[in-house]
């Protein structure tokens, strides 16, 4: 009998994983603007004709300017390309048997490529297959010991948008569940967790190199795992939780393959030192964040699983001379904080949580953009350089129009930048995307952007829609299409147009439980 209850109350939560995000058309757009919407999908989607290996059926990285062509490719480009096409197919620009066959030649070809732990390493050639320790540069097979760089690194984010790949095509098309089962049966997240001893401070003293243990790493470096020898020197941690290598603790945890604990051990706010005797001298100092003093306050906090207590950073940043509370991003750019909400539903499950600070980001975007910088157009995050140079650079909301003290703040003369990073990026460019992936926390505000942008830059949109950057000052366009960008365009429109599709397929994967359990539960100090 407990058996059958067990089993009962199990389906009764996979209906409501299922049911949760599928909110009648919740973006309120009119039929002219979906109309609109529409064509800029239809003109999208024909970058992938051209973009598209047709030997290797791999994405390349990019195109352009001119006939340039990145003859690369990574993880992340794969899995955002699997959204592509099956978006391509919800929004009817291509029939199922062609989608089909378009995702089962790239997933065949993926499963004959160079992988570790069933996952992809940085960089390989698109026109062979090889891996390659950087774009340009030299394939891997010359190297036959492990060592620390490209040609044995496994990304942590850049496999987290694989995995989020092969999820939503495993939902989306049942009949490649065999395909995509083999190709996601031998992946472990767990190699990408930091399980060493913890503490209840922010970091343990006790481990070389006093690291924040219960995080997640950057990567992993195949035949060189952290805790062997000197390796630990080369890791590096995703402290800053807010940023799209969330990704990879959703998945990672709804395969079972990490703990709760990376959820509260990982960080939104840089913290200040842990409320302990013990940690105030081995805590690391974040005065010199963005803003400093920062509001806030230390939680006690149950984890649902283990039923391990932590002891938690509430904290938030607030916009200048206003109450709006928000998440900075470590950057400030837009995709750190919005492109996890493309897949996970996380303006359904987390109102209280990340898609509340998903709200918050645009505002701030927003606000910031037309009201300091004085811009026509708003919209911020890593691209191409607004030019013809085929160049990428790390732009964001950094608040540089805002007071910044350093190390040397204090309540009386506080940092009140926007990021927590204030040397990280340049804010004079905008880039198309950004308003996509707003779409679902801004519909209006992000359409009329989109509008904007084609309006006052008329150069900015090509045959294959939007290019990848404009400088909003002189109206430069940077001529190139980068994968990346144009599949989270392609995914935010199928969210848009079609009841947020994307969000739907990964909400119906077994794997999705632990992002709606631990969304739901979190509560962030960001008021209503």
């Amino acid at each position: 009998m407990r058996r059958k209850v067990i089993v009962l109350i199990t389906a009764l939560l996979a209906a409501l994983v299922v049911a949760q995000p599928a909110t009648a058309q919740s973006t309120g757009l009119t039929a002219q603007q979906r109309a609109v919407l529409y064509g800029i999908a239809q003109d999208t989607w024909k970058f992938y004709s051209q973009d598209v290996d047709p030997n290797t059926h791999l994405p390349l990285d990019n195109l352009g300017p001119g006939t340039v062509r990145g003859n690369y490719t990574s993880a992340s480009n794969i899995g955002v390309y699997l959204w592509a096409v099956v978006a391509a197919h919800d929004l009817g620009l291509v029939t199922r048997p062609q989608a089909r066959s378009l995702i089962a030649a790239t997933l065949h070809e993926v499963s004959g490529l160079q992988r570790s732990n069933g996952f992809l390493y940085q960089w390989y050639d698109t026109t062979n297959g090889d891996t390659i320790r950087n774009p340009g540069d030299v394939a891997c097979k010359t190297e036959t010991t492990p060592v620390q760089d490209n040609c044995f690194f496994l990304s942590a984010v850049d496999n987290g948008w694989y995995a989020s790949g092969l999820v939503v095509v495993r939902q989306a098309m049942p009949e490649l569940a065999g395909l995509v089962n083999q190709l996601i049966a031998p992946m472990n997240f767990g190699i990408f967790y930091d399980n060493g001893p913890e503490t209840h401070c922010n970091t343990n003293p006790a481990v070389p190199g006093n690291q924040p243990t219960g995080q997640m790493f950057g990567g992993y470096y195949a035949g060189l795992p952290p805790y062997a020898g000197s390796d630990l020197s080369h890791y590096y941690h995703n402290g800053a939780f807010y940023s799209d290598p969330r990704i990879s603790a959703y998945i990672g945890m709804g395969l079972h393959q990490m703990p709760g604990n990376v959820w509260w051990r990982s960080w939104l706010e840089l913290p200040p030192k842990a409320p302990f005797a013990d940690c105030q001298a081995t805590d690391p100092d974040f005065s010199w964040q963005g803003q400093y003093p920062m509001g806030g306050s230390w939680q006690t906090i149950t984890d649902p699983q283990s039923h391990q207590q932590f002891t938690v950073w509430d904290g938030h940043y607030t916009y200048p001379g206003t109450n709006l509370s928000f998440i900075p991003t470590w950057a400030g750019g837009m995709f750190e904080a919005l492109m996890p909400n493309i897949v996970v539903p996380e303006t359904s499950w987390g109102t209280r949580s990340f898609g509340l600070a998903d709200q918050r980001t645009a505002q701030v975007q927003i606000k910031y953009a037309t009201q300091q910088l004085h811009d026509p157009v708003w919209g911020i995050s890593p691209s191409s350089t607004p030019d013809d140079s085929g160049n990428y650079s790390g732009y964001g909301v950094e608040g540089l129009d805002f007071p910044y003290y350093g190390t040397g703040a204090t309540a009386a003369h506080p940092n009140e930048q926007l990021a927590q990073c204030n040397t990280c990026g340049t804010e004079n460019a905008v880039t198309p995307y950004a308003s996509f992936i707003a779409l679902d926390v801004a519909p209006q505000q992000s359409y009329a952007n989109i509008q904007a942008l084609r309006t006052l830059y008329p150069g900015v949109y090509g045959t294959d829609g939007y290019f990848d950057a404009v400088d909003p000052a002189t109206g430069a366009v940077g001529h190139r299409y980068l994968v990346l960008d144009q599949s989270m365009i392609m995914g935010a429109l199928d969210n848009a147009l079609n009841n947020r599709a994307i969000q739907r397929d990964f909400a119906s994967s077994s794997a999705a439980w632990a992002a709606r359990t631990y969304l739901s539960l979190d509560t962030f100090s960001l008021g209503g």
